[in-house]
């Protein structure tokens, strides 16, 4: 990796640290688990599920802690193409 690779890298290293410091206070610790295994083997789906659960926390849409489920729901749903998600209130 050269200087800017590594920068880059570095910077999107703390973006996804940001976003999981909006999201895993309101995940399952099982959900968390989840989403730790995930991030190991399949990183690109786990930065689109974690941003999700951020962007939810952080417009109010996720009132109560997201369950191992739900977040399965969100996988899902991630996986077939889907681009917006609803959150039981």
């Amino acid at each position: 990796m050269d200087g800017a690779e590594e920068d880059q890298y570095e910077q999107m290293a703390q973006q996804v640290m940001a976003l999981e410091k909006i999201a895993k206070p309101m995940m399952s610790k099982e959900s968390i688990s989840r989403y730790g295994n995930l991030k190991t083997a399949h990183p690109e789906t786990a930065i689109k599920a974690i941003a999700i659960v951020a962007q939810a926390v952080q417009m109010g849409q996720l009132r109560q802690v997201l369950s191992d489920n739900e977040f399965r729901e969100i996988l899902i749903e991630i996986q077939k193409g889907k681009k917006t998600y609803k959150f039981k209130a």
